[in-house]
């Protein structure tokens, strides 16, 4: 795909979508595009533009395939271990009840790991939790609790599984009082206002795919959106090397709280999310 093309494809995915792709890294969507594209067997992007106009599931599938919706319970059960041995207690000591935010959450299976984590380790107190995608029909299959596949519940303990789900057919879903614990809306996180005065935000192998700019200005919007000493939970494979210099203090190499001496943000438009449940 040269310039052109994807100069092209932009804007019709912008008319289709309203999905922006500048916010993206080019290089890496280019490539992405090219391997989805070659798979309908068509001559050219136009012509696979207009397959998509008169076909409402390719639609959906490639509203699916933009938004790369994929996740699974206690993703990286290490980094799980080290939000509930290290990260959570301190939090939880110093609030009755803690704000936190999903950004980007997929399937929802992220969001309910945190809430199966508080309801062991702080079973009578209210937390609030929102977990916000942009993917309408992936908000409605975590706000419905599933159903999950055996892929995605891999990593829960057995004890977890037998508390917390249920079986369906040959897949499992979440309890309703679990599901109850956990807010789902929509949210553009490159076009939406954000909520601030959370205790702990996660957003995991999301930011990895925009833009070195637009990354910048997503870091900055988080530090604005958390407390003092609020915590961001960022995927494995991310980095943030120049973390000091942004506001934050590594705690590890997924982990990093807010420094001391930052502002608070001004009070601006709070989103609730488009859509929430």
């Amino acid at each position: 795909m040269n310039a052109e093309e994807f100069t092209y494809v932009k804007k019709k995915i912008r008319e289709l979508t309203q999905f922006d792709l500048d916010n993206y890294g080019h290089n890496q969507m280019i490539r992405r595009l090219d391997g989805y594209i070659m798979r309908f067997k068509v001559q050219n992007v136009a012509q696979y533009f207009n397959l998509v106009k008169h076909d409402k599931n390719e639609l959906e599938k490639l509203k699916k395939f933009l938004t790369i919706n994929v996740s699974e319970f206690f993703r990286d059960a290490a980094q799980f271990r080290l939000l509930q041995d290290e990260i959570l207690p301190p939090l939880l000591q110093n609030n009755l009840g803690l704000n936190i935010w999903s950004a980007g959450c997929s399937n929802g299976a992220e969001a309910y790991s945190v809430a199966m984590l508080l309801d062991r380790q702080s079973p009578y107190r209210k937390h609030r939790i929102l977990a916000t995608d942009i993917d309408q029909a992936i908000v409605n299959h975590a706000a419905a609790g599933g159903p999950y596949g055996a892929a995605e519940v891999r990593n829960v303990p057995k004890q977890l599984l037998e508390k917390y789900f249920t079986k369906d057919g040959g897949n499992f879903r979440v309890i309703e009082r679990i599901r109850n614990k956990v807010n789902f809306g929509l949210h553009d996180l490159t076009r939406d206002p954000f909520e601030d005065n959370f205790d702990l935000i996660i957003c995991r192998n999301v930011v990895i795919y925009f833009s070195t700019e637009t990354k910048k200005i997503l870091r900055k919007k988080f530090l604005d959106s958390l407390k003092v000493h609020g915590i961001l939970f960022i995927g494995a494979t991310e980095t943030m090397l120049d973390a000091k210099d942004n506001g934050f203090q590594r705690l590890s190499a997924c982990f990093y709280r807010k420094k001391s001496g930052m502002p608070e943000k001004s009070q601006e438009p709070v989103v609730s999310g488009r859509g929430i449940k």
